[in-house]
């Protein structure tokens, strides 16, 4: 049997603590695919406004990021609506994101890199001034 495909436009509509759709997976783990959270609201361990906030959107980073246990990723299983429906634009987007998300990333160590400059020139400037 064929997986429903559902696009992110259907998912952006399921935006609400009666009604809360969310996008989880991406390359690495099978794929993006759709999840209908709404009863599950109440019983979330970190609490029904962590979904709320993610709620009609891409959810997967947000997910990833909090390191979740096997026993989620299961129950997780639960709530399958179908897989996310891939088609040129959203693959640009995705593309996009990380390209986005990559930069953001090497940009931070840039911003490190500077300030640990200046903290060096400060103090050898107040250095020379004892």
């Amino acid at each position: 049997m064929t997986e429903r495909q559902i696009t992110m436009e259907e998912v952006a509509k399921h935006n609400k603590q009666d009604d809360c759709w969310l996008v989880i997976g991406n390359e690495k783990t099978g794929g993006p695919k759709v999840y209908d959270v709404t009863k599950y609201l109440d019983d979330h361990p970190g609490g029904a406004e962590v979904l709320l906030d993610v709620a009609g959107q891409d959810a997967d980073e947000f997910f990833e990021d909090i390191g979740h246990s096997k026993d989620a990723r299961d129950e997780l299983a639960n709530h399958l609506v179908g897989v996310l429906k891939l088609d040129e634009a959203e693959i640009q987007r995705r593309a996009e994101a990380a390209k986005a998300a990559a930069e953001k990333g090497a940009g931070g160590m840039n911003i490190v890199v500077v300030l640990v400059a200046i903290i060096a020139i400060v103090a050898a400037y107040y250095k020379t001034q004892m």
